[in-house]
């Protein structure tokens, strides 16, 4: 197996495991879900600049090559708007929690609305 397979396989897996996480109905796996998928993304940008090894990030005139910065800056700046993105959502998941005692993020529609929708759905019949 080659390394790109493996570094593939693992992008694959940590994007599977993110879009499972999101899907479930509470607010903490949804949390672990969304760092999963910040991984996946971080990883798949540092491999967009090649996979080398033992070559320097800079041009040097003794090395035989060098490994492309960007994508390294990339992952940089996106590890700390992940940072900032994970505290704001860690803060609304433990407010929406505080508010209403449940973890669940199901919509409940109240009894006042569910009538009216069935009203209006009985008169354009």
């Amino acid at each position: 197996m080659s390394m790109e397979f493996l570094v593939a396989t693992g992008i694959g897996a940590l994007t599977a495991a993110g879009l499972y996480l999101i899907l479930l109905r509470r607010t903490f796996p949804v949390v672990i879900g969304l760092s999963f998928l910040s991984y996946a993304v971080n990883v798949f940008l540092f491999t967009m600049g090649r996979l080398t090894i033992d070559l320097p990030p800079i041009v040097d005139k003794a090395a035989p090559g060098y490994t492309d910065p960007l994508p390294q800056a990339l992952v940089l700046t996106a590890i700390v708007i992940t940072f900032g993105m994970t505290a704001l959502i860690v803060v609304l998941s433990l407010r929406a929690f505080l508010e209403t005692g449940a973890d669940d993020v199901t919509l409940v529609v109240p009894a006042d609305e569910e009538v009216a929708g069935q009203a209006s759905d009985e008169a354009s019949s």
